[in-house]
């Protein structure tokens, strides 16, 4: 991923209000971030732990995603569970349900989608290897492009739902 600018980021939010882009917070260091080693820009909001926010290229434009832990989600502590993104294996708390309202009239609705997603946003640093998770073990024999390719393939998914303004009944 190329280096983004703060108006870069925030001009890219296609699910909340311009306000609400602009009042959101940035990642820490963002100049510092590991550009090349990103697929997309994923952070959890440090003023609002319950927030999250992905920034990546569709179609050739910049997309942002404002994203919500969904509530009442209960996980083991003691089982794993698999980012449905980059399908990193997390024990406990590792992986978490996001959920994205909308866009458009659908999400001013309340409508939204949810995914499992690495809780700290960071599955670009895990296919690469350059975070590991508690299980301290890699269980694939994909090669790192491959890996790279699934999670891009995973995430436009799951934008494609984002953006789909029609109802249906596996809405979470």
């Amino acid at each position: 991923m190329n280096p983004l600018d703060e108006k870069e980021i925030r001009e890219s939010f296609v699910n909340c209000s311009k306000g609400e882009a602009r009042r959101l917070n940035l990642p820490r260091g963002l100049s510092e971030l590991p550009w090349a080693d990103l697929d997309f820009l994923g952070w959890r909001d440090p003023g609002a732990p319950d927030r999250g926010y992905l920034v990546t290229e569709r179609n050739g434009e910049l997309v942002g995603v404002t994203l919500r832990l969904a509530q009442e989600t209960r996980r083991s502590f003691t089982k794993g569970t698999i980012c449905s993104i980059c399908v990193t294996a997390h024990t406990g708390t590792g992986v978490a349900l996001f959920t994205a309202p909308r866009v458009g009239a659908a999400g001013r609705q309340g409508n939204t989608v949810g995914t499992y997603i690495c809780a700290d946003l960071a599955c670009s640093l895990y296919m690469r290897g350059r975070k590991k998770t508690d299980l301290g073990m890699d269980f694939e024999t994909l090669t790192t492009e491959e890996r790279v390719v699934r999670a891009v393939v995973n995430l436009e998914g799951f934008l494609d739902k984002v953006f789909d303004g029609s109802l249906s009944t596996t809405t979470s």
